[in-house]
């Protein structure tokens, strides 16, 4: 039987094409039927690709790095040779099997663990992989018995050395992630020791390399420098590509549609500071987050100001106003600034919605986010006082029409009302800022939400009245 092609599949959402981060399989490795073979990144997610067919690799249509357009080629499968089914572990292999795993899933919180297997079989080289470039593991395969199970190792260029020929040098084998940094990096990993079991090379030692002080450039590679037109020196050229491309494009299209105005106000906090630490004195209960209870209020805002949970029809000139409130918040990644939505979160409790923002950040930080939890948010709510600025004036989430900006929360002199009047004290202060979409709405609108959220951020107790 000829070889079937598998074709890179609709990945929905309008995605048009994916870059490959990492195949689970080799050329003249078998692969059963809805087996993953790969693993792509989309502009929304990182998404692992099974393969319909069953059969023998006979060819990968691509190769770490590279963006394959919906429909094009992935991977060719072969029939499988007769006999050419894997036998079962032996003891001693499958006792190496088990410590090997044992040391890689030790190793699983870091997200950058790649332990790789080869099994020497007519003098060739089979790639087993154990693959965790995200945070996400894939269970070590089987085996033929009697196989010689060690680390594989790859061949690499090294650079030439005073004018000679350039020599091979063999590296122990990283993961997809790591082979990236390396990449942009433009780092040489034969001159990488690797601190890993078996001289593995981990994240940790290509970043350390990396923030290594420079040699100290001679003349002629100033020479050499590339330039710009202008005549400026280029350090690097960076790919605009996957998320970074995808988040250029969305905040391009928002500047170009929305015209959109920011508004702010400095608000005192220590009524809801005060409300978080006594909904966590109970050590048994679930922690209640500060975005919790910010987005508690925020749904009390866009229960009171519909108009502004909605988003711009521009084919049909129309306002769309959304029924349901879908919070998108901006969470911080290595893959760079991703939006996780918390669907229905008018719906739920604030104990709910702090357990959703907890498991969304922590599938966002390790990349295993669905495009659906990455899609359809009406409202965004951006707590950049994480980074320890007071203020800004966001970019909206396109399509959306508003978005709640919350800045650190800092100890600053307050004129508060006594019983003798106004008097000064140290009050727990942050800035609100707002920003929305002038075709919406006004400006009385947009200063009534942020008044009407900056008061219960004051008197968190006013919620009381909604229940």
């Amino acid at each position: 039987m000829s070889a079937r092609e598998f074709r890179l599949p609709d990945l929905g959402e309008g995605l048009t094409e994916a870059e490959i981060v990492a195949w689970h399989v080799a050329v003249g490795d078998p692969v059963a039927v809805d087996q993953v073979v790969c693993e792509v990144e989309t502009a929304k997610a990182t998404v692992e690709v099974p393969c319909p067919y069953g059969g023998v690799v006979v060819e990968l249509h691509g190769a770490v790095g590279d963006v394959v357009d919906v429909g094009k080629p992935l991977i060719s499968v072969g029939a499988k040779a007769e006999g050419s089914g894997a036998a079962p572990e032996e003891p001693a292999d499958r006792a190496r099997l088990d410590a090997e795993r044992k040391s890689a899933n030790g190793k699983q919180s870091s997200g950058n663990v790649l332990v790789g297997y080869g099994t020497a079989e007519g003098g060739g080289v089979r790639r087993r992989r154990v693959v965790s470039g995200f945070g996400g593991h894939t269970p070590l395969p089987r085996v033929h018995a009697g196989a010689d199970v060690t680390p594989i190792v790859e061949t690499v260029a090294t650079a030439k050395n005073g004018g000679g020929a350039a020599s091979s040098a063999r590296v122990a084998v990283v993961s997809p992630l790591v082979r990236r940094l390396a990449k942009e990096g433009g780092l040489d990993l034969a001159e990488v020791r690797g601190s890993g079991p078996e001289g593995l090379i981990m994240r940790r030692d290509v970043e350390a390399a990396l923030a290594a002080p420079a040699p100290a450039a001679s003349s002629t590679a100033a020479v050499g420098a590339v330039s710009s037109s202008g005549g400026i020196a280029e350090r690097e050229r960076v790919p605009l590509k996957g998320l970074r491309r995808a988040v250029a494009d969305k905040l391009s299209r928002s500047r170009r549609e929305i015209p959109d105005a920011t508004t702010w106000v400095d608000v005192d906090a220590s009524g809801l500071m005060e409300l978080r630490e006594t909904l966590n004195r109970d050590a048994d209960a679930r922690r209640i987050s500060l975005l919790a209870l910010l987005a508690r209020i925020c749904v009390a805002g866009l229960t009171r100001y519909p108009e502004l949970n909605s988003t711009v029809d521009v084919e049909r000139q129309e306002i769309v106003r959304y029924a349901d409130v879908n919070l998108g918040f901006a969470a911080q990644t290595d893959r760079g600034l991703v939006v996780p939505v918390v669907h229905g979160a008018h719906r739920m409790s604030t104990e709910e919605l702090s357990a959703e923002f907890e498991r969304l950040t922590t599938a966002a930080r390790a990349g295993t986010l669905s495009v659906a939890e990455l899609t359809g948010s009406t409202f965004t709510l951006n707590n950049y006082g994480v980074y320890g600025v007071d203020g800004s004036t966001p970019i909206l989430n396109h399509p959306e029409a508003a978005m709640l900006g919350v800045g650190r929360i800092v100890k600053k002199p307050w004129v508060v009302s006594g019983p003798d009047g106004d008097e000064l004290a140290i009050r727990r202060v942050t800035q609100l800022s707002f920003t929305f979409d002038h075709r919406v709405c006004d400006g009385g609108v947009a200063g009534g939400f942020l008044r009407y959220v900056a008061d219960l951020v004051e008197e968190p107790a006013r919620l009381l009245r909604g229940i």
